[in-house]
């Protein structure tokens, strides 16, 4: 007897977005590009609400970069969702801001609301910090504009 249970055909999430990076120090802020996915295939369940793996990279216009991968939450509230997220990653200051370390780590908030066509517009803020792992710790807040669309 053949498996008749099909999967999702859209299982891949993909979050485009642009904003500031660290937008609260004048001296160094600037603007940004990332792109982030999520496969829904991997996503739980659990007692903290529907968790999944997710991938990402950002680049500032100052060639700074940060490529991360971490966990996020989603919580649905009517056609709201919130997402939030903790992602560790590599940092690369380029010709931007020295954060003090290479592994920083993202703490993020975002907030979108669910579209036609399997796609959602949001608004996101995070803050990224060495958790003083280095011998300094400025960190920086950025905040972003998202388009996630599922393929």
């Amino acid at each position: 007897m053949a498996d008749t249970t099909k999967l999702n055909d859209k299982n891949t999430e993909v979050n485009f977005y642009t904003g500031m990076f660290d937008f609260s120090d004048d001296g160094k802020r600037s603007s940004l590009f990332g792109v982030q996915h999520q496969n829904e295939d991997l996503n739980r369940n659990t007692f903290l609400g529907n968790l999944s793996p997710i991938t990402g990279a950002l680049i500032t216009s100052d060639n700074a970069s940060y490529f991360y991968t971490g966990i996020q939450a989603h919580y649905k509230i009517g056609s709201l969702n919130l997402t939030p997220s903790f992602t560790p990653g590599y940092y690369h200051e380029g010709d931007g801001k020295d954060l003090g370390h290479a592994l920083e780590f993202k703490s993020e908030v975002q907030l979108s609301l669910e579209l036609p066509k399997e796609s959602q517009l949001g608004f996101s803020y995070n803050h990224i910090s060495n958790a003083s792992l280095g011998d300094k710790n400025p960190g920086a807040n950025s905040y972003m504009f998202n388009f996630l669309k599922k393929f």
